[in-house]
């Protein structure tokens, strides 16, 4: 299997994308982003995304290049229309509006809708928490999921992610979840490495449980479980319905639809300037002190350390970031094979 480091993944990224008629200034975000994925240990949401992007594009879905329009400006709030660009490039529109607004005015609210997958969440709250913000985001699927509601069989919800996160010190403690029992990248990636995965993520097409994530993607089709599994799953399926209540329909990209592919997205951004509300100082002392105490507690057998929401992604960074990202062949002969069908060389990187 090979192995790249940040650099080399944002050049393979860049190139696919630029071979793809995407405009250098997007493909350069959308790039980043992909290579930030894959260094801080969430490979689902890294370089494996360009055979699907790709896909998208000449499918019509993805329309790089389109104009992010602002349908509503307030001084808190605002609703963007992204025509279907990249969702990195209209994200990142979004957040910067939103940091811009919520110095202003204390808080901001951001909508967007006609959006396309946004890759990794928690990248964008970590990116506010930097700034000084608390920040919450979630996504849904406005088009078919993959999730199947509490008790039933049939994909009817997206795996409808929520990422919060807030400054620690020079870092920041940033959750990133999905409201699935598992995100479908990971599925995908499992399924490459011809790999196993553990019991309670999906069920089959008949509605039984099962350890193959083929099932998932051969018909008749399975589906991912609500967060919780067959036990807790109406927990992670209440949070799920509400999600797309505030990414899709207040944004206006809706739910159930059949024009989208799975991928699309309606965002819900909502961001904090911490020191509208609180002096930094005593926030920053009041959240260490918290960290610590959390630290500090026993830890069961078998326990050497209790990491807070967002630490072991800046470890794995700091480990990728020396040793190199290695991926899966089979992902790596797709990305060969969408590349040369679109004329990029890769053989040098």
């Amino acid at each position: 299997m090979p192995t790249f480091n940040r650099s080399q993944l944002f050049q393979i990224a860049q190139l696919v994308l630029n071979g793809a008629g995407v405009p250098v200034e997007e493909s350069a975000i959308v790039a980043e982003e992909l290579a930030e994925a894959n260094i801080v240990g969430h490979d689902s949401h890294g370089v494996m995304r360009l055979v699907q992007y790709v896909q998208m594009m000449h499918e019509g879905f993805v329309k790089p290049g389109s104009p992010i329009d602002v349908v509503t400006d307030a001084p808190a709030f605002a609703i963007l229309d992204g025509h279907f660009n990249f969702g990195q490039v209209i994200a990142a529109k979004a957040l910067a509006m939103g940091m811009e607004k919520a110095r202003q005015s204390g808080t901001a609210t951001i909508m967007v809708r006609n959006c396309n997958h946004v890759g990794r969440l928690g990248s964008y709250t970590h990116k506010a928490a930097r700034e000084g913000f608390v920040t919450l985001m979630a996504v849904n699927a406005p088009g078919p999921g993959g999730v199947a509601p509490f008790g039933g069989i049939d994909r009817r919800l997206g795996t409808n992610p929520i990422s919060m996160g807030a400054p620690l010190g020079e870092e920041a403690i940033v959750l990133d979840m999905t409201t699935s029992a598992t995100a479908e990248g990971k599925l995908r990636v499992s399924h490459q490495k011809g790999e196993t995965i553990p019991e309670g993520l999906i069920i089959d097409g008949h509605g039984n449980p099962s350890a193959n994530p083929g099932d998932y993607y051969s018909k008749p089709y399975g589906a991912i479980l609500p967060l919780g599994g067959a036990l807790m799953g109406h927990k992670g399926f209440g949070l799920a319905v509400m999600v797309d209540v505030l990414c899709g329909m207040l944004s206006g990209s809706g739910v159930c639809r059949d024009d989208l592919p799975r991928g699309a997205n309606g965002v819900w951004l909502y961001v904090v300037d911490i020191s509208r509300f609180i002096d930094r100082s005593e926030f920053d002392c009041l959240v260490s002190k918290y960290a610590e105490s959390i630290k500090s507690a026993r830890k069961l057998p078998g326990v050497n350390e209790i990491l807070l929401p967002g630490e072991i992604e800046v470890r794995r960074g700091k480990e990728r970031a020396a040793s190199g990202v290695t991926i899966p062949d089979e992902t790596w002969r797709q990305i060969q094979d969408t590349a040369q069908k679109l004329g990029v060389a890769l053989d040098g990187i």
